[in-house]
């Protein structure tokens, strides 16, 4: 099975890509739209200009483009760059959005291949513990909701700090996977990376109630 992976640089795009690893498929490409709209309805946007970095990193080719990023037509574009693709289906790190579940298969309906989401419907509390002890290092670069403050930006998730997201979904009814945008990451390390991502130089933004860890500067390290 040859696949395409929509990839954010996120913990769960790169643990789909881990998982379809596990099941013998091989992943072609990294697939990333760029959007111009950082409220993308669809599409990642915090860090995302790491993507080349983290796929040097995972040593699978990179395809991308910009959208603007706006509601519905930013689906035709995703259409568009998996077109050309000699692949038999597209995985994405889908857990709990019927939003963006429904909306990547139909492209891949349209494109008559398969759209697959290994992480869908499983135990979020699972998926976190599942992430960590599979070695991924995984920080935290934006937090949206209530509970989540600025000292969780640049937080690297452990087993210990998973309980805290865990505390407070259960106190404020947020989804401890950030599922439903209450905060968002970036993969460091992984099974999968030949280097790892080191962090340069960052600005920490805050505003109000949320804000975002935004890396200026990075490298790779073997």
């Amino acid at each position: 099975m040859k696949v395409g992976a929509l990839f954010s640089g996120g913990k769960d795009s790169a643990y789909a890509i881990y998982i379809a690893s596990q099941w013998g498929w091989e992943i072609t490409h990294l697939i990333t739209l760029l959007p111009k709209n950082p409220e993308s309805f669809m599409f990642h946007t915090i860090n995302i200009h790491l993507a080349p970095l983290l796929a040097k990193a995972l040593h699978i080719p990179l395809i991308s483009a910009e959208t603007k990023g706006e509601k519905e037509s930013e689906l035709k574009d995703l259409e568009q760059l998996l077109e050309p693709l000699p692949i038999d289906g597209v995985i994405s790190g889908a857990i709990a959005s019927e939003y963006q579940r429904t909306r990547i298969e139909h492209v891949c309906d349209t494109l008559d291949i398969k759209s697959f989401t290994p992480l869908w419907h499983k135990n979020q509390q699972l998926i976190l513990e599942d992430q960590i002890n599979a070695g991924f290092s995984i920080m935290i670069t934006g937090v949206f909701a209530e509970g989540l403050d600025k000292s969780w930006l640049g937080t690297i998730l452990t087993q210990d700090n998973i309980k805290g997201l865990l505390a407070l979904s259960k106190k404020y009814t947020i989804n401890p996977a950030g599922e439903g945008g209450e905060y968002e990451t970036l993969t460091l390390n992984g099974p999968l990376f030949e280097k790892q991502l080191i962090i340069d130089e960052h600005e920490i933004r805050w505003t109000r109630d949320h804000g975002y860890y935004q890396v200026q500067k990075a490298h790779l390290r073997s």
